[in-house]
Parts: C-alpha cells; structure tokens; sequence
C-alpha cells in the first residue's frame, strides 16, 4: 500500500538532494503496511514528483524525536518546535530509496476523484 502526502517544494528538495532523511508528520497512518510515499509538491508546483520507501516510522514525544532526527530533519528547531506546539507526539519517517519522476504527474494520474490531501491519502 502507498500513501500520498502533500509537501511544500521547499522540503521536497531538500528530500530530494538528501539533506532531509525525515518527513515530520502529527498523527501516524491508521493502516498497517504503508511502505511507499508519492510525493504531491504543493503550489507553485502542483504536481505529483517523486516516490520514497519508507524505512521506518518514529513515534515519540517530540523532544526525543528531535533529538534522533535533528542532523537530517530538513528544518530549524524553531519550525519543529512551532510544528509541535501543545502536541504530547510526534511522527518522524525515515526516508529510504527517493525516485525522483522525469515527468511530473498531475493528480488526475493517479485517479479519478483524487486531490492534494490536507496531510496525507491511501493509495492502492
């Protein structure tokens, strides 16, 4: 199973020139094995991009989750601190193999019916 996850172009880059081995989410995926992410960067970009195995996935207060992410998070500790405000829990997942696509792909690629989703959707 795979699911699709709307991320901002700033850290899709950053996920793809591998400085950012961690996407930071506030609540894991309800099924089990998810082993796939299909990267949608959102606006200006708009367009389904890139694919990463998922090598793990982290759930921790969020003190400890930055201290096991910090040095390939991809962020300030400012971002993950306003990210987290208030939460008990943090989601980290570990970035495996990144397959950026040569030719983007519209939404409607994937299906009929499918938009950007607010944090993530499965996908089959």
């Amino acid at each position: 199973m795979k699911v699709l996850l709307s991320i901002k172009p700033e850290f899709v880059e950053k996920i793809l020139d591998g400085t950012k081995k961690f996407e930071f989410r506030k609540s894991v995926f309800k099924r089990e094995g998810i082993k796939k992410v299909i990267i949608y960067a959102t606006m200006p970009i708009g367009k389904v991009v890139a694919e990463f195995t998922i090598e793990e996935i982290l759930h921790e207060k969020p003190d400890t989750i930055w201290d096991l992410t910090k040095d390939f998070s991809g962020i300030t500790r400012k971002f993950f601190d306003e990210y987290y405000e208030g939460k008990e829990a943090a989601v980290a997942i570990r970035i495996g193999n990144v397959t950026k696509y040569s030719k983007p792909l519209c939404l409607s690629e994937l299906g009929d019916g499918i938009v950007a989703p607010q944090s993530y959707r499965y996908l089959n």
